[in-house]
């Protein structure tokens, strides 16, 4: 999972640009499933036909990142930003962002009266090179995503948005296996590669709606207490999926939380318990799309989420794929 995970990760794709996202996994995944569209939204949907008497399963992974957006332009030539998603000003200084035309800029700061005080977006700008207003090869409207390679150190693995190409990079692996291995699928299983999830879970929105599945489940990632002095979550890197029980936008359906508990403990599958106090996943638009749907989500523990160097551990990764199939060979009885 190693190269299409680098891939993936290095990729352009800031919420509402996801086309070179969408199509490196669309060549990836289009042989082996059985319909591959895309919605108006700009969603990948890839349908995998199963036990007829199953249930509709959605899977859904967003392909969209967290970005800026040039707002305006300085007369010296310097491209204002504000974010697209949650980005968060401090971290920003001196990091490079890659726009579509393939133009790098450097985030820059301007003089504070207090050198340690966090600066405002108002407070930042991009270097591009150029050395007038008119040689800007950047322009209003254009968005840029944090330009960084994929790094690999045994089990760790470091990228600009992990947040959230792993979890597309689970589902093109699922997908793998499941052509490769023919495992006995019960369900039929609606695959989802969303856009706009960084700013308000719009294509998952949109998909579950026309899609009306009757269990959705997200892949995500979540925090890692593990570093030091962490954000308080009994959750750590290496030590499998997390399972989540709730987040802010929603509380997952207990039944379904106990079937994957029984998944994973029944395949030897390790795995933690997530409850997240901030953020959400598109299987919160899931639960909530129509009347109602069966939602959940695996999240893959993950450090420094919205950064340009967010980690993740590959055992946790390939044991989020397991966890997964097992769901989807088991009959999903819900109550």
């Amino acid at each position: 999972m190693l190269e299409i995970t680098r891939k993936l990760t290095e990729a352009y794709g800031p919420s509402g640009h996801e086309g070179q996202i969408r199509s490196v996994i669309r060549e990836e995944i289009e042989s082996m499933v059985d319909d591959l569209r895309v919605d108006a939204l700009g969603n990948l949907i890839a349908i995998i036909e199963g036990d007829k008497s199953g249930k509709r399963v959605l899977l859904a992974a967003h392909m969209d990142e967290i970005g800026v957006i040039v707002t305006h332009i300085d007369e010296k030539g310097f491209p204002r930003i504000a974010p697209v998603g949650g980005v968060r000003p401090g971290p920003c200084i001196g990091h490079r962002v890659r726009f579509v035309n393939g133009t790098i800029g450097v985030i820059g700061v301007e003089k504070r009266e207090k050198i340690d005080a966090t600066p405002t977006f108002d407070q930042l700008y991009l270097d591009v090179g150029a050395k007038s207003k008119e040689e800007i090869p950047v322009g209003v409207g254009d968005m840029g995503c944090f330009d960084r390679s994929f790094v690999a150190q045994q089990e760790r693995w470091t990228a600009k948005a992990m947040d959230d190409r792993i979890g597309c990079a689970i589902l093109v692996q699922l997908i793998r296996e499941i052509n490769d291995r023919k495992p006995e699928i019960a369900h039929t299983v609606q695959v989802v590669f969303s856009v706009q999830e960084e700013v308000g879970l719009r294509g998952a929105t949109t998909a579950a709606f026309g899609l009306e599945p009757d269990i959705g489940i997200a892949i995500d990632v979540t925090l890692s207490g593990d570093t030091p002095k962490p954000f308080p979550i009994s959750v750590e890197l290496g030590k499998g999926p997390a399972i989540k029980v709730k987040d802010s936008g929603m509380i997952s359906h207990p039944g379904l939380v106990s079937a994957m508990i029984e998944c994973a403990e029944s395949n030897e599958i390790p795995y933690q318990l997530e409850v997240l106090t901030g953020g959400t996943t598109d299987a919160r638009a899931i639960q909530i799309s129509q009347s109602g749907v069966i939602s959940g989500c695996v999240s893959v523990p993950c450090r420094y989420v919205h950064t340009s160097s967010e980690t993740v551990d590959s055992r946790d990764v390939e044991n989020s794929v397991e966890l997964i199939l097992a769901c989807l060979q088991s009959p999903l009885e819900i109550e």
